[in-house]
C-alpha cells in the first residue's frame, strides 16, 4: 500500500530575520525615550467647576442685616425658629429631575381628543318568529316661539288693571299716613305730661275699682295679680282693653275689666309736640283682700 501525499501547508516559522527586526524597532524605542526625556505619569482628575450656595427664603425684610450669615435670594432679618444660625436641613429643594428622561410625557388636556356623546345603544325586541330592531327615540327639538302680538283690547286690560292698582297703593297710603299716633306708657314713665296723667288716671282707677271691688272675691278671699293694657282716645274715651297676663282667677279678671268700663270715660289726653291719638297704659292690677292696688 502506498501512503497519500499531503495537500495542505505546514505554518511558517519565525526565522532568524523576523527577530532581529524586532530587537532593533524595540532598541530604537529605548534610546528614543532616553534621549527625548519622555516619561508617563498619572493624569491629574479634572477640576470642579466653582459653585454657589443660595438659601431660598419666603420673606423679605427691609432693613439689610450687618453681619449675614447665608445668602439668599432677599434680603431677611431674623427669620427662622432658632436663636443660632443653622442651615436648613432640605438641601435642594426643588424636584429632582433624575429619572424624568426614562418617563414618558404625559399627555395635556390640549391634546386630548374632545369627548363624543354617547350614542344610545338600539333597544331589540324578540318575537317568537325573529329579532326585531328598534330605533332609537329622537330628541324632540325646542319648538321656536315668536313674540306673540298683544290686541288692543288685551292692551285697554292691562292698563285698566296698572291704573286699578295704583289706585289701591295710593289709598293705602292715604290710611297709613292717616293712622292714629299712638304712645306707650308704664309706671315707669317720666315725662312729665304724661306721668301726671297716669297718677289722675290710677287714682281713679283705684277709686272705683275699690267702691265695686268683687262680692265673690271678698267672701272667698281670693287675691291675685294681673297686667291689663288700657287704650284710651285724644278724647278719654276707651278703645280697647287687653288682657296681657290673667291672674289665673276668671273672677278677678273680669273684675278689672269691669272697673275699666265703669272708670270710663276719662280725661281728654295732654296736649303735647308729639300731638298722640292713642295713649296705651299698662299697669300690674292686684286685687288684694284691703282692697285694690295698681302698680
Amino acid at each position: 500500500m502506498t501512503a497519500g501525499r499531503a495537500t495542505g501547508t505546514a505554518p511558517r516559522q519565525p526565522g532568524p530575520g523576523d527577530r532581529l527586526a524586532v530587537t532593533v524597532m524595540f532598541s530604537v524605542v529605548v534610546h528614543a525615550v532616553v534621549a527625548l526625556g519622555i516619561t508617563f505619569e498619572p493624569e491629574d482628575p479634572a477640576t470642579s467647576l466653582p459653585t454657589l450656595d443660595v438659601t431660598l427664603v419666603a420673606t423679605r425684610s427691609l432693613d439689610k442685616p450687618d453681619n449675614p450669615d447665608f445668602l439668599a435670594n432677599a434680603n431677611q432679618q431674623g427669620g427662622g425658629d432658632r436663636a443660632e444660625a443653622r442651615r436648613v436641613r432640605q438641601v435642594v429643594s426643588g424636584q429632582s429631575l433624575e429619572g424624568e428622561a426614562e418617563r414618558p410625557p404625559e399627555p395635556r388636556a390640549d391634546d386630548a381628543p374632545p369627548p363624543k356623546p354617547a350614542t344610545p345603544e338600539p333597544v331589540v325586541t324578540t318575537t317568537a318568529d325573529a329579532a326585531r330592531r328598534v330605533d332609537p327615540p329622537v330628541p324632540e327639538r325646542p319648538e321656536e316661539t315668536t313674540p306673540r302680538l298683544i290686541s288692543g283690547r288685551e292692551l285697554m286690560q292691562r292698563s285698566a288693571e296698572i291704573a286699578r292698582l295704583a289706585a289701591e297703593i295710593d289709598r293705602r297710603a292715604e290710611q297709613y299716613a292717616r293712622r292714629p299716633r299712638r304712645k306707650f306708657v308704664d309706671a315707669s314713665t317720666r315725662e312729665y305730661e304724661y306721668a301726671a296723667y297716669m297718677r289722675a288716671w290710677v287714682a281713679r282707677v283705684e277709686r272705683i275699682g275699690n267702691l265695686n271691688y268683687p262680692e265673690d272675691a271678698r267672701r272667698r278671699r281670693i287675691s291675685g295679680s294681673l297686667v291689663l293694657t288700657v287704650a284710651i282716645r285724644r278724647d278719654g274715651s276707651v278703645e280697647r282693653i287687653d288682657l296681657i297676663q290673667p291672674s289665673g282667677h276668671r273672677v278677678l279678671d273680669d273684675a278689672a275689666i269691669a272697673v275699666v268700663n265703669l272708670a270710663a270715660p276719662f280725661a281728654p289726653l295732654p296736649r303735647t309736640e308729639e300731638n298722640v291719638d292713642v295713649l296705651h297704659i299698662t299697669r300690674t292690677w292686684q286685687f288684694l283682700p284691703g282692697g285694690l292696688a295698681t302698680q
